[in-house]
């Protein structure tokens, strides 16, 4: 299970939906107990935000046994307007690259994704 991170106040950059799917996409057989812990947050508000993930369509399950196995929809386009066309793969993609830098900076290695998002985009440029 990774290190749960120091509390803090004030705002941040992802939301929690945004985490509990990034969590999701780290090891699709996580129990919403385990992710919980991960995103400091209670496991009744990781129930709710998967149960969102999934009513939008950027999350499935299928039961095995007494857990479930996530599937991430990749290709769902990201709902803030701002960020029409960008894919939730090339979202987790970022993270991902994130998380297995930190990780070689701490010596632990690196994680991948288990499918293969296409390339994130670089900085975007106004007309």
């Amino acid at each position: 299970m990774a290190a749960v991170p120091e509390s803090h106040s004030g705002w941040t950059f992802l939301t929690n939906h945004a985490r509990v799917l990034a969590a999701i996409a780290d090891d699709p057989a996580t129990r919403i107990r385990d992710i919980a812990a991960r995103c400091r947050l209670t496991e009744r508000a990781v129930q709710k935000i998967v149960s969102d993930l999934e009513e939008d369509g950027y999350l499935s399950h299928t039961r095995q046994g007494r857990s479930n196995a996530y599937r991430i929809e990749a290709g769902t386009i990201l709902r803030h307007p701002a960020d029409s066309g960008l894919a939730v793969a090339e979202l987790l993609t970022l993270l991902a690259q994130h998380d297995a830098q930190h990780d070689a900076d701490r010596g632990e290695g690196s994680r991948q994704l288990e499918s293969s998002p296409p390339q994130a985009r670089g900085p975007r440029s106004d007309p």
